[in-house]
């Protein structure tokens, strides 16, 4: 069946049982707190809250999805994609599981023609592969699919809340779930049921049971229940993909008939074949992979143009430009260099207007679009490799490698792809310092996670920026002015110019001068106002894209911005003196740094913002507790000693002859920016803002030292008020350390060590006695073996026990009791409410056919869970602890009908 003619079966199938056929949402969630629609139920979550009251009982819809948490998992294996659609019939106070259920097994297993008393058709698919899976404490569902449908028990498995609880990830309704499974064969894994192996057992449809409302969401183990919905609802989704992929016995949904077509055209335009393989280890791996990402990827970027997203720097913009630079990227690491993403989404187009007709009328500004963004990015890529080609030269002129600094300015600067500067550079016979690349990349990431509004990546194509700062450069005045008049230069919406722009708008906007200070150094922008006739906005961050531009990040709160009105900038003055004190201290840290661990600890990043800083130097060893005392004792001293900051601009070559300290890998001109502290005690070039004396800092709280790369440490510190509420916390804790352990604050540190020492003993006397109850139980146990066809099999149910490592050290007891006899122990117990089982066999009994690891299989499928292990020992566990005499008994009969 096509994925068209799947969609049309869904839809006719429920309308016949009487449910309304609701269109596809767009793509576009109109909940602010997620770009796109993850789901088909999400449209109808004010219905299932009782928020509003749904025109209709009954529902039935095939919705377009976007998720891309696993971007880059799209093309490594059968199960992600980033545009998936969802099927779904829904049930708003109407009927529940024991409708919903029978309902769902009759249309995937109803035969494919068209039966002439009901006029109803299914999917065809054999009753004999699918399997169940309900919530662990799901009855009633559980009994539905046993008793009403005829499922047998042993394709029923329960699977607790990580897999069948359903909720959105955020408050509201949610609820347990039934899943249904298809067996895709031997071929594709172990038997055992989707509690074995989920490749060969393919989730196809879950059923959810939508009956609460939760609170808050913490993980998929942890959520609140506020208590139940007003009515019990039903919501489904089966895989549209999914389901092709079975009825269209292909490998992967990469290969369903609205996908594989922009596969094959891309490797065709590359020259090279697909070979469907999921091997890492086959040659034709790296290059299927990227074939099926950039069919995923390509339709992907259809369906959001077709939408309305446009590509931006900002939110859904952001991700619909990563999916179209990840395909002409997986484009030219396969050899092609011309511009394909227009002809790639034209054979998209033809897949997928059977179902969706507006890709096709609406495909002029769909193609206008993905070939601007592919223009703009080959000339990305074009100022990269010209930049490369510079770096390549020069290691190849030293005998050296790209250094990590050079790659990551390409990919910061030029958006140049990392997989593309190790490409080039390999062909031209010289590596690349990958190592130092992807620790600067975890830096910038840590900056970003420290400072989650706006980072670099926020900025759209340099050129332009370029234009923008054609005249002259931006005048900072911030180092001497809080405020600053100035007139707006320019401005961008969404990445592109505009001439103005209007209230609720968020803006880049470029003055002429500004006081606000543009990230750099380590140190966190400004925020603050800017103001003009008629207008004001808000400042949520400031960035350099390109050297002497400072780009101002707003949010237009009243009135119109025109360009080239007057404005004046004032920035948010509490919080840029607060971040002077955090970066005075970063120095404070480096010179104190020097004092304590000598010249070696050279700094290699930092970064600071109000009241906290974070600072890295090289060091191959962990810094002592005396050491890091020390550390924060020189910087008080600094700072209680009210050390001068003076600045002051001198040439690069009189800052070097002074001894100034310089951050390695940076560039300077010819003048550069020298600060002062206490003379030659400090000396950096620095472009950023500081305080005028050590002692405005107040104080400085030294939080931690860690390691953050083979050669390089982190401190990370307080300063000002927020030092100070640290200090205040820790003494409340001593205070109430001393009262609880009746001690001075000085000797808690040893009545804690002692009490601790005390639990240790208990917990090493315990154990003893652990071990020696099993050992004693052991020899009443030898009584209990039966005769299985010549072995002697004891099987043993411990109850309650603290892990497998008891049930191990009990089996390999009782297997050398046996001796020389032919012999298997299995012994299972119960472990945070989930069983777990252990099998030792003896020498003798290995040499009749019994093995460990197949008695533990056998096992496990009763327990509905899985394990494995050597003929000797082997371990596993389940979901179900109230069939551990089954599965014990499971383990006889297996010994008893071998051969």
């Amino acid at each position: 069946m096509k994925t068209e003619d799947i969609a049309r079966t869904w839809y006719d199938y429920f309308a016949a049982k009487g449910h309304e056929r609701v269109p596809s949402a767009s793509l576009i969630s109109p909940d602010p707190s997620v770009l796109f629609t993850i789901a088909g139920m999400v449209p109808f979550i004010p219905y299932f809250m009782g928020t509003e009251k749904p025109p209709y009982s009954r529902a039935v819809s095939v919705q377009k999805c976007i998720r891309t948490a696993d971007i880059e998992e799209v093309g490594k294996t059968a199960r992600h994609g980033t545009f998936f659609q969802m099927c779904g019939n829904f049930s708003f106070g109407d009927y529940f599981k024991e409708t919903a259920i029978p309902m769902a097994w009759e249309l995937l297993t109803h035969p494919r023609e068209t039966d002439p008393t009901t006029g109803l058709r299914g999917y065809g698919l054999d009753p004999e592969r699918l399997w169940i899976t309900v919530y662990q404490d799901d009855d009633e569902a559980y009994a539905i699919w046993r008793d009403q449908v005829g499922v047998p028990e042993t394709r029923i498995q329960r699977f607790g809340p990580e897999d069948n609880y359903w909720n959105t990830g955020q408050p509201g309704p949610g609820g347990p779930c039934s899943e249904i499974y298809y067996d895709r064969g031997p071929a594709y894994g172990i038997e055992g049921g989707p509690a074995a192996d989920e490749t060969r057992y393919v989730e196809i449809w879950n059923l959810v049971f939508m009956q609460y409302r939760l609170s808050a969401v913490h993980s998929k183990t942890e959520f609140e229940v506020a208590g139940p919905l007003q009515n019990k609802s039903i919501d489904t989704g089966l895989g549209l993909e999914r389901l092709a992929m079975v009825l269209q016995g292909v490998e992967n949904m990469y290969e369903t008939d609205q996908v594989r077509p922009v596969l094959d055209r891309a490797a065709q335009l590359a020259g090279i074949k697909y070979t469907s393989t999921e091997d890492p280890a086959d040659p034709h791996h790296a290059n299927d992979v990227r074939l099926r990402m950039i069919a995923d990827h390509v339709r992907s970027s259809l369906m959001l143009i077709s939408d309305g997203v446009r590509p931006s720097n900002e939110g859904g913009g952001f991700v619909l430009r990563r999916l179209i630079r990840r395909v002409i990227l997986a484009m030219r690491l396969m050899g092609v260099e011309q511009p394909v993403f227009g002809e790639l989404v034209s054979v998209s187009k033809d897949a997928m207007e059977g179902t969706y007709p507006e890709v096709g009328s609406g495909f002029e500004k769909i193609h206008q679009t993905a070939v601007k963004e592919e223009q703009a990015f080959l000339r990305t890529i074009s100022a990269g490799t010209a930049k490369l080609r510079s770096a390549v030269s020069s290691a190849q002129t030293a005998g050296a490698a790209v250094t990590g600094a050079d790659a990551f300015a390409l990919h910061d600067t030029y958006g140049f792809p990392i997989d593309l500067t190790l490409e080039m550079a390999a062909e031209a016979g010289v590596g690349v310092d990958e190592t130092r690349f992807r620790e600067l990349m975890t830096e910038q990431r840590e900056r970003a996670r420290a400072d989650a509004k706006g980072k670099k990546s926020g900025h759209a194509d340099t050129q332009v920026y370029q234009e923008l700062r054609a005249d002259s450069p931006t005048h900072f005045t911030g180092y001497t002015e809080h405020t600053t008049e100035s007139r707006i230069r320019g401005l961008l919406v969404g990445g592109e110019t505009r001439n103005s722009a209007a209230a609720g708008e968020d803006i880049e906007l470029v003055l002429d001068a500004t006081p606000f200070y543009a990230e750099a150094g380590g140190q966190a922008p400004d925020t603050g106002r800017i103001t003009g006739d008629g207008f004001e906005l808000e400042v949520l961050d400031v960035q350099s894209p390109i050297k002497g531009l400072s780009v101002h990040r707003a949010r237009v709160l009243s009135g119109e911005v025109p360009v080239g009105a007057e404005a004046l900038g004032a920035i948010d003055v509490r919080r840029r003196l607060d971040a002077e004190k955090a970066h005075t201290g970063t120095h404070l840290i480096h010179a104190a740094l020097h004092d304590v661990l000598g010249p070696q600890a050279v700094q290699a990043g930092s970064f600071n913002k109000e009241g906290y800083l974070r600072f890295d130097f090289t060091s191959e060893a962990a810094m002592s507790s005396a050491a890091r005392q020390e550390l924060e004792a020189a910087a008080n001293l600094a700072i209680r000693d009210n050390y001068a900051v003076q600045t002051r601009v001198t040439s690069l070559e009189e800052a070097q002859a002074q001894g100034a300290m310089m951050l390695f890998g940076e560039k300077y001109g010819n003048e550069v920016r020298m600060v002062e502290i206490n003379g030659a005690w400090s000396r950096e070039l620095c472009g950023g803002t500081h305080v005028d004396a050590t002692a405005e800092i107040g104080t400085l709280a030294l939080m931690s030292e860690a390691s953050v790369g083979s050669g390089n440490r982190r401190v990370e510190a307080l300063v000002g008020l927020d030092a100070f509420h640290h200090f205040a916390a820790e003494r409340t804790l001593v205070n109430q350390l001393t009262e609880m352990l009746k001690v001075p604050a000085d000797q808690v540190p040893d009545r804690v060590a002692s009490t601790l020492a005390k639990l240790k003993d208990v917990e090493r006397e315990l154990e003893k006695l652990r071990s020696a109850a099993l050992r004693a139980k052991a020899g009443e146990l030898l009584s209990q073996a039966v005769d299985a066809g010549g072995v002697d099999v004891l099987a043993h149910n411990a109850g309650a026990v603290a892990g497998a490592d008891d049930l191990r050290a009990l089996a390999l007891d009782l297997r050398g009791r046996f001796g020389s006899r032919a012999a298997a122990v299995a012994v299972a117990g119960e472990s945070k409410g989930r069983p777990v089982i252990v099998v030792a066999t003896t020498e003798a009994a290995r040499e009749q056919g019994v093995s460990a690891g197949e008695l533990v299989k056998r096992a496990c499928a009763v327990l509905g869970g899985g394990g494995g292990g050597k003929a000797d020992l082997a371990q596993g566990g389940g979901q179900d602890a109230s069939k551990i005499s089954a599965a014990l008994q499971e383990v006889t009969s297996a010994v008893g009908q071998r051969g």
